[in-house]
């Protein structure tokens, strides 16, 4: 099983003013589906602005194992070397998707509908996080999944030798379920719907339908209906990856805390499926600007200006953007602690089911430098001090989760006091440049 080793302790003091471009890798998102769907083209797909952090490494890792040619040209080119769809080979090894949800849950999805068995595992954290949100609409197809108890990992799938398309309604905003539905479906029969009552972001469908799929999105009363027809024949693609949007929250919210801080951060992917923290930020009054908006790979994309924003007021974010953000909600508490007012976050309980119980450890590092925090199974709030008013000085658990560890670091640059982080090593997981990106804008960051 895999690992971060060794903790390593971070600590964040308060910076002078941030200032500078700040160039964040690759969408996340999209890389992984690159890696996914370049596999399963006939033909060489190249790919450009690939995030090169773990998650998306051990995909590329993943790829190999089920029998495309994975080539790393350097600088974020890669190629793949696709097999077709049903064309995965069966792995002779455990496939190991260290930190990764996204990863695994999408990878189960497309093996799921091939006479072919492979055992998955990861880290410490992925170990503990639930499966039967992929397993059982995956069943639905014909697969079996045999896992520990609570249906978490290591777990074998076992694909369908004859699989029959479904009709599948996701009971919780989920991309990474109805991706795997949608992965799943390519090598089924016929016609397999995904039915979502919310939408969440669509990448998947955006990037099957450039791979030459036949797929069709409808919004009626009973939903956004997904129709995609089964056995394509994928066609290899030049993919350009756009900046990703939840990496790039971190420098934009760094900036909204620290006085004096203005900083540009280049080329984020804006699809309205993925914008909803830089929305509710300019709600709740944040110097935040789009410039140069434009269309980069059929996503549409701007560069981010964000300034010091000391008049920013505590707002209720509305229920039906937590799709749109769901990442972004732990270091929108962050920005909220320097706010005026109460900021009221409902409507994310898939918060409870992240690399960590993302609520839970967020209230946890908040009230340790001094901030007060209410939650609920469904909901949190976090009451601001305004700018300059959280006192720090405390130290947080990261829970082996990227997202907690850096929005801790943020923390730092704008409270009265020192914030540590006790593991850091989680943020390669996503953003392996994340520190010296920041130092280089301005933060200041030390090792125990």
């Amino acid at each position: 099983m895999s690992g971060h080793g060794t903790p390593t302790p971070m600590t964040s003091h308060r910076a002078e003013p941030l200032k500078g471009v700040a160039e964040v890798p690759g969408d996340k998102s999209i890389s992984h589906r690159s890696l996914i769907l370049g596999a399963m083209a006939i033909g060489e797909t190249r790919i450009s602005g690939l995030l090169e952090g773990d998650d998306v490494l051990d995909t590329a890792k993943a790829m190999q194992t089920f029998g495309a040619e994975v080539v790393n040209h350097g600088g974020g080119n890669w190629s793949v070397f696709g097999v077709g769809v049903g064309g995965f080979a069966e792995p002779d090894q455990v496939i190991d998707c260290g930190n990764s949800g996204t990863g695994v849950r999408l990878i189960m999805g497309t093996m799921a509908t091939s006479p072919i068995t492979a055992t998955f595992t990861g880290d410490a954290s992925l170990n503990g996080r639930p499966m039967a949100r992929i397993t059982d609409p995956l069943a639905l197809f014909g697969t079996k999944a045999v896992g520990r108890k609570g249906g978490r990992l290591p777990m074998t799938i076992v694909g369908a030798a004859e699989p029959t398309p479904v009709r599948y309604v996701v009971p919780v905003p989920s991309a990474q379920v109805k991706s795997a539905v949608l992965l799943a479906g390519l090598n089924a029969p016929g016609k397999t719907v995904v039915i979502e009552k919310e939408a969440t972001r669509d990448h998947s469908e955006r990037m099957l339908a450039g791979f030459g799929a036949e797929i069709t999105v409808e919004d009626t009363e009973e939903g956004r209906v997904i129709t995609l027809t089964g056995r394509p024949e994928l066609k290899p693609q030049e993919i350009a990856v756009p900046r990703d949007p939840s990496s790039a929250a971190f420098p934009v919210c760094a900036a909204l805390i620290t006085p004096g801080s203005d900083v540009l951060v280049p080329g984020i992917g804006l699809n309205p499926t993925r914008a909803g923290l830089f929305y509710t930020l300019q709600d709740m009054g944040a110097d935040l600007t789009f410039e140069n908006p434009r269309e980069e790979g059929g996503e549409p994309v701007a560069d981010l200006r964000a300034k010091y924003s000391p008049d920013m007021q505590g707002i209720e974010v509305p229920p039906a953007r937590a799709a749109s953000m769901i990442d972004e909600y732990p270091v929108l508490s962050v920005v909220a602690a320097f706010a005026s007012g109460t900021t009221m976050m409902a409507g994310v309980k898939e918060l409870r089911v992240k690399e960590s119980d993302r609520i839970d450890a967020m209230a946890r590092g908040l009230r340790a430098n001094g901030v007060t925090v209410d939650e609920g199974e469904d909901w949190w709030s976090v009451d601001g001090l305004g700018p300059d008013g959280v006192p720090g000085g405390g130290t947080c658990e990261s829970f082996l989760d990227h997202r907690i560890a850096m929005s801790f670091m943020v923390m730092g640059m704008g409270a009265q006091n020192p914030v540590t982080v006790d593991d850091g090593s989680p943020i390669t997981t996503s953003f392996p440049i994340f520190e010296p990106l920041m130092t280089g804008l301005g933060a200041k960051f030390t090792r125990a």
